[in-house]
């Protein structure tokens, strides 16, 4: 499909005649393929993770460096994000144990750079605000530099996409996320509660022309526009929730001014002083990005034709430490958590690797687990807003001992002593993760952690000569 007549004009308009020819070939192209390394489960600095404190690695429960599969095709590291790589070629990631174990995730090169945006930027034991984050990309960035005492607040307003961003943070396995499905506006009323909102708007979507072709038969003028008015309404409210001193990151994946630039300059109308210049963001000239400014903000543009990513379009800019307003949360509407007996914490306490830095609850017959620092934040989200997914899900417990559920398997923090550990080979892998009938040959009796290449899927219990396969039937695998 052609790109679309009025775009394509508008560009050469913008451009010139030679860059919009170059941007307008571009998008015509194949685009890069690229991952980012789970860094909790891949290993530190020196295998390609981008290093994190020892006390949280521990608390992460880090694994022992071993990396995906998928690098051996890799083609180089994507330069503004420690733990991106691309590859050189598109591998069939549905039949790849890692991906399915969160060891990575496959994201779109450009986008990995909000990651950037926060160098320099207290994170670590921080709440970070995701208010658009469906499908998880950039929540399961955020989940690993906010490190276990810190908290992602990933929200996404359409259920069914709520539904595969908690997917996502689940076989990402850190623990620190809430996914919450809920109008802005709700957010909104958690008053300077935040430390960095993130903004990845809902756009027109230009910068993906050359990876997904219906974008473009979906475009048009009148979309742009509704777009804009859109992004003008997300970002009061983030802004509303962002703390005086606070950190806030607006991105598209458009190349029009009007959700760009123009919505920046129409928010610093309103914003006026109380929008400040974040600290600067080192930026090499060689990875193609054009920097600029709009009064407090500073702008990242990526061109396909000139940085090895898609149309990306992102800014920074700090909430001023002098801004008016006060901390307020809603008032809670509902209770949910309900406190576990000392007998049913001693059995959780057993499943992960620092129990004394986590507290346990139910939620209707789940038993969830908390990191202690964030906990109470957790509830006073969950008792205001809808929440679908937080901490990590423990299981269920009958007669004092837990059933587990599949999220735990996942956790970047689980006792891998606690129960056996059933290494499968690759056929027996893929006949897991469809959940067919697998030989009770590598199985202890009883329940079992279902690995392979040493990382974690799910668990299955053997009794007698037959195996239960409990990977979840929403997760298996479809494609033969």
């Amino acid at each position: 499909m052609t790109l679309p007549a009025k775009f394509a004009e508008r560009v050469l308009r913008d451009l010139g005649d030679s860059e919009g020819a170059a941007l307008c070939a571009a998008l015509d192209t194949e685009p890069p393929v690229s991952v980012r390394l789970n860094p909790a489960k891949c290993g530190g600095p020196e295998n390609g993770g981008a290093g994190r404190e020892e006390d949280a690695d521990k608390a992460a429960g880090r694994s022992d460096g071993v990396q995906p599969a998928v690098l051996a095709d890799a083609d180089g590291r994507v330069p503004w994000c420690g733990d991106g790589y691309y590859l050189a070629a598109r591998p069939q990631f549905t039949f790849d144990s890692d991906f399915h174990a969160g060891a990575y995730y496959v994201q779109e090169a450009a986008s990995q750079f909000v990651g950037h945006l926060l160098q320099g930027v207290e994170v670590a034991g921080r709440r970070i605000l995701d208010l658009c984050a469906a499908p998880g990309g950039k929540t399961t960035l955020y989940a690993s530099l906010a490190g276990p005492d810190g908290l992602v607040v990933a929200n996404e307003i359409d259920r069914r996409r709520a539904q595969v961003l908690a997917d996502n943070v689940r076989k990402w396995g850190t623990g620190n996320v809430a996914v919450t499905t809920c109008e802005a506006r709700q957010l909104g009323g958690f008053e300077a509660w935040f430390d960095v909102v993130a903004v990845d708007a809902p756009c027109s979507g230009e910068g993906m022309f050359r990876k997904d072709r219906d974008a473009r038969g979906e475009w048009s003028e009148g979309n742009v526009k509704l777009c804009a008015a859109r992004q003008d309404e997300l970002l009061r409210e983030a802004w509303r929730a962002l703390k005086p001193g606070g950190v806030l990151i607006y991105s598209t994946c458009t190349f029009n001014r009007d959700e760009d630039e123009g919505a920046l300059e129409r928010m610093l109308g309103w914003a006026e002083d109380e929008a400040a210049q974040a600290g600067e963001v080192a930026v090499d000239a060689s990875w193609g990005i054009v920097c600029g400014r709009v009064g407090a903000f500073r702008t990242f543009r990526f061109y396909p034709h000139r940085a090895r990513g898609e149309g990306f379009f992102a800014a920074v800019v700090r909430k001023a430490f002098d801004a008016g307003g006060r901390c307020r949360t809603p008032k809670a509407r509902r209770t949910v958590f309900a406190s576990v007996d000392r007998a049913a914490a001693a059995e959780l306490r057993r499943w992960v690797n620092s129990p004394e830095r986590m507290c346990f609850a139910t939620v209707a017959d789940t038993c969830y687990g908390y990191y202690v620092a964030q906990a109470e934040a957790v509830k006073v989200l969950a008792e205001a807003l809808p929440v679908i997914y937080s901490g990590v899900a423990m299981g269920q417990l009958f007669k004092g001992r837990l059933r587990p559920d599949p999220a735990l398997a996942f956790f970047c923090g689980l006792n891998r002593d606690a129960v056996p550990a059933a290494e499968l080979d690759e056929e027996q892998t893929l006949r897991f993760l469809r959940r067919q009938e697998i030989g009770a040959g590598p199985f202890a009796e009883g329940i079992n952690l279902v690995c392979a290449r040493g990382r974690a899927l799910g668990f299955a219990k053997r009794i007698g000569n037959r195996v239960n396969n409990m990977y979840p039937n929403s997760l298996r695998i479809i494609k033969q």
